[in-house]
């Protein structure tokens, strides 16, 4: 244990140190953890001996997700998004279905052997996309800003969208509610999922604004103490949400959402700066445990048929649906291939992973293999295409503004 958290210690510190630096250079974050994972662990060095369960795992992601979520939610600029609202709009309701459903078509050519409801869920594991893993894009202000800001959204949201179709299927694929028509399961779960998730965050974040804003007038919040509340309301947003049944992400989206919009702008950035650095820290850490832990498994049971998936769900099945999604908006076609490329893989496709292994499908291991090799080569390809690409619209954008 002592040897895990010195290993641990250390290399938080190091790249705590570092980052600033990696940031300029199309090594991601997400890439060198998961790298330092595999290099110290069992596959590697075998110095970092991790006995991490899929319960262990699913919590330490879960929480992660939570938090980041929460934030970026509240750090949205919703007054630029309302100028830029079609875009995240038709990205969520033609754009996600697509992907599902070009995923769900390649997966029934490719996986003969798995039933359809257990391609239903693969392809819908899968078309959540990670914000994080392109950090140049949603942050780099050389990146037009409906085009940041509209993929923030939908990388925030449909996560939340995905998970009541997931447990839909996965409800279905285990046959759970068999005496239930499917329509009426479908309205049950989104009910479930999507109503109680809204209320919690809407309930808990206006309940935890009013309490920090009244002690804070009293003086009774420290600046020690002041770096806590808002990791604390995520994950409660959470926990809360996915104790009575419904969607702890939806929750925490909802919840960020609201946040930023009720919080002055002051203020905001001091309390949110404690729970950016928590997810990033947590991230760190999931990364960490992913590269040791999951990726030498996932590796011994590498196909073609996997790996073909794998790469297909990163161009075609997700470029795709976003190029005909945006089609009558008004935007050049390399604006729209650049958005249907920066659709990485990442903590919302571990998640999902997880449950469905925990639900003990008989192609349980084959469609987390699949989701695992996605997730590796889109932190490789999307890390290290994430600045290059970005100066690369930068560039072609000016040159057509000049020529106007």
């Amino acid at each position: 244990m002592y040897a895990n958290l010195a290993i641990l210690g250390t290399f938080i510190f190091l790249y705590s140190i570092i980052s600033g630096g990696l940031e300029k250079t199309p090594v991601s974050g997400a890439l060198v953890f998961t790298a330092f994972g595999l290099t110290v662990g069992p596959l590697g060095l075998d110095l970092l001996t991790m006995h991490v369960g899929t319960e262990g795992l699913s919590l330490l992601a879960e929480l992660t997700l939570a938090v980041l979520l929460f934030a970026d939610a509240a750090n949205a600029n919703l007054g630029a998004l309302k100028q830029f609202s079609r875009i995240p709009v038709r990205l969520l309701l033609i754009g996600l279905p697509l992907t599902i459903l070009f995923g769900f078509g390649i997966g029934v050519v490719l996986f003969g052997g798995l039933t359809l409801l257990e391609i239903a869920i693969l392809a819908t594991m899968l078309s959540p996309t990670d914000a994080a893993l392109g950090k140049a894009v949603v942050t780099n202000e050389g990146v037009p800003t409906n085009i940041r800001e509209s993929l923030n959204v939908e990388s925030g949201l449909n996560d939340g969208i995905c998970v009541p179709i997931l447990f839909l299927f996965l409800a279905l694929a285990t046959q759970a509610d068999a005496g239930e028509g499917v329509s009426l399961l479908a309205l049950k779960l989104l009910a479930e999922e999507i109503g109680i998730g809204a209320g919690v965050g809407i309930g808990l974040t206006l309940l935890g604004w009013i309490l920090l804003k009244r002690f804070a007038n009293k003086g009774w919040v420290t600046e020690t103490w002041r770096q806590l509340p808002v990791p604390a309301l995520s994950v409660a947003c959470f926990a809360v949400a996915q104790w009575i049944g419904g969607s702890g992400f939806i929750a925490c989206f909802v919840g960020g959402m609201l946040f930023g919009k009720i919080v002055s702008k002051e203020h905001k950035h001091k309390l949110l700066l404690a729970a950016e650095g928590t997810g990033d820290t947590l991230a760190l850490i999931t990364w960490i445990v992913f590269g040791a832990a999951v990726v030498g498994r996932s590796l011994d049971a590498l196909s073609w048929p996997v790996l073909l998936y794998a790469l297909l769900s990163l161009t075609i099945i997700r470029m795709l649906p976003v190029f005909l999604s945006l089609s009558g908006i008004k935007m050049r076609a390399d604006e729209k291939l650049f958005m249907g490329w920066f659709g990485p893989r990442g903590l919302a496709s571990i998640v999902f992973a997880v449950i469905v292994l925990n639900a003990n499908l008989p192609g349980g291991e084959t469609i987390s293999t699949v989701v695992v090799v996605t997730i590796i080569l889109s932190v490789i390809a999307h890390g290290l295409s994430a600045n290059p690409l970005v100066a690369a619209l930068g560039k072609r954008l000016r040159r057509a503004a000049g020529s106007e």
